[in-house]
């Protein structure tokens, strides 16, 4: 069992899987408390349910791609056998989104891992695992949510330190919806040369979940 926020579907907002459609179960709970955050009603509540009849919503949804969320799923102990049970069924590709203070060594290998590394505007960058760098599989993708131009210093500065670019398929840059300097993100990753791939939270600019 676990607690579930809700499933719905929507179009992939984040990751180099961005602007397919997707289906979504959303894990209640999360351990963190980010300025930005835009799920705040799944930090609590939710409903216990079957990772048999979640595994079987995610089958008859027809969708080609199926991300587990949250919240923060992996702080929930059944989260890695529902992510056995979704990469089991034929023809999908599975997503997990953390936030990286978690071992991400328990989701399996068919899993993608999108990883945040939270920056400072978060307020909660002192809790990301270092550990999980290692952990990283070539398959998995690594995110920086920036709200500002001391955000990107510090992300560019960890993705040098940490060769981060090497360690997984690609790192991606997020500008933070609604707050000014999208455009300015751009060009500080054009200026820099980095090897970096720049999104729009695409979820959001639609109005979607």
């Amino acid at each position: 069992m676990v607690k579930v926020f809700g499933t719905f579907c929507s179009l992939q907002g984040e990751s180099t899987h961005a602007g397919r459609p997707c289906f979504f179960i959303r894990l209640s709970g999360c351990n963190l408390r980010c300025t930005y955050c835009d799920t705040r009603g799944a930090w609590e509540g939710g409903a216990d349910r079957s990772i048999e009849g979640l595994v079987r919503e995610a089958s008859e949804s027809g969708f080609p791609l199926i991300e587990l969320t949250g919240g923060e799923p992996l702080i929930q102990d059944g989260a890695a056998e529902l992510l056995h049970g979704l990469e089991g069924i034929e023809g999908v590709r599975v997503l997990i989104e953390t936030n990286g203070t978690q071992d991400i060594s328990v989701v399996p290998d068919g899993v993608i891992a999108v990883m945040d590394v939270k920056c400072p505007s978060s307020g909660q960058q002192e809790w990301f695992d270092e550990a999980n760098i290692g952990r990283l599989r070539p398959h998995d993708e690594v995110k920086f949510v920036i709200s500002c131009r001391d955000d990107y210093q510090w992300a560019r500065e960890f993705i040098i330190s940490h060769d981060l670019t090497k360690k997984c398929n690609a790192v991606l840059l997020s500008a933070v919806h609604g707050v000014p300097g999208a455009a300015a993100l751009a060009d500080w990753i054009l200026e820099d040369r980095m090897n970096v791939r720049f999104q729009l939270q695409l979820h959001k600019a639609i109005g979607h979940q």
